[in-house]
């Protein structure tokens, strides 16, 4: 049982809420009996297991690298409001796609609810694959994680600077979508292909100017109220499922 907040061990994990922290150790930290399941029901690499004091030990526990800790410590290395007593540490790995489908890229959104929600989508919706440009959020910040509920161990989620990524795509066959206000139509007048690659872009700015260049088609989402614009999350959410559909 580890009582003390100085152990080295706690040291070792608390250091994985920082990206530096965590692309040291190429680990990251998962809490919660769902998210922790999914791990081992997907063969991710489970190098430790952390148990509050108390917590009943769940069927599927693999018994080795188990550490049992005080409430204290538990709560000094949460990053949860409200927490299960149950964490694990789990070895970064990419998740291979077998499919070969739709696309979803991703340029500079920096929110992690926004992020992992669309990643939850994407999966949903049955994407291939998602590809994280430069300027998104660490998609092993803790926030990221939880909103994914899983998603981010079933599909395949790469960083890629997309000025190279979306020539390459075009390369094997994609047509690109960028979404933007510009000289766009609106989405319902396009016929989807199954290997369509969609851009998305930043909460406050949208997709970059050199990135939107690059795009086939220019597609857009009426707005029929008075609202100024959709959230990012929702408005992939829309334009995943009429590719798919």
């Amino acid at each position: 049982m580890i009582t003390s907040n100085q152990n080295n061990k706690v040291k070792e994990w608390k250091k994985l809420h920082t990206k530096k922290g965590r692309m040291k150790a190429k680990s990251f930290m998962i809490e919660g009996f769902h998210l922790i399941e999914e791990a081992y029901r997907t063969n991710q690499e489970v190098k430790e297991m952390i148990i509050q004091e108390g917590v009943e030990n769940p069927g599927w526990l693999q018994e080795e690298h188990v550490h049992f800790v005080s409430a204290q410590v538990f709560k000094e290395i949460s990053q949860t409001e409200a927490p299960q007593g149950i964490a694990a540490v789990i070895k970064m790995q990419e998740t291979v796609s077998a499919q070969d489908g739709p696309v979803l890229l991703i340029d500079a959104v920096q929110d992690p609810g926004n992020l992992g929600t669309m990643i939850r989508t994407a999966d949903a919706a049955g994407f291939s694959k998602v590809i994280l440009g430069r300027g998104t959020v660490d998609l092993y910040n803790d926030k990221v994680i939880r909103s994914t509920q899983g998603s981010l161990f079933h599909i395949s989620i790469k960083q890629g600077h997309l000025l190279e990524v979306i020539p390459q795509l075009r390369a094997e066959g994609y047509r690109i979508w960028g979404t933007t206000l510009k000289r766009a139509r609106n989405y319902a007048e396009l016929d989807a292909q199954p290997k369509t690659a969609l851009i998305v872009g930043n909460e406050g700015a949208g997709v970059s100017d050199d990135v939107i260049e690059l795009a086939d088609d220019l597609v857009k989402i009426p707005i029929y109220g008075k609202a100024e614009s959709l959230n990012v999350a929702i408005a992939a959410a829309i334009l995943m499922y009429h590719i798919r559909l």
